[in-house]
């Protein structure tokens, strides 16, 4: 699942860890999710969403949403 996670966050200025503190997850968790190496639980793709006011689909997108 590809993500704009980290374009979002830098426009704010923030640092992973920033962004970690502000999910309540660590700043592992972030770094994986930025990279694509782990996919968010549904409850944190919520929140994170909630944090940024917009929609989850605006910040996730399916690798095969070009197929559909």
């Amino acid at each position: 699942m590809k993500n704009r996670l980290k374009v979002l966050r830098a426009e704010r200025g923030w640092s992973q860890q920033d962004l970690a503190e502000r999910l309540g997850v660590s700043r592992q968790s972030v770094n994986a999710i930025e990279t694509g190496k782990y996919d968010p639980s549904l409850p944190l793709a919520f929140r994170i969403a909630d944090l940024f006011d917009l929609a989850i689909e605006a910040i996730f997108l399916r690798e095969d949403a070009a197929d559909i």
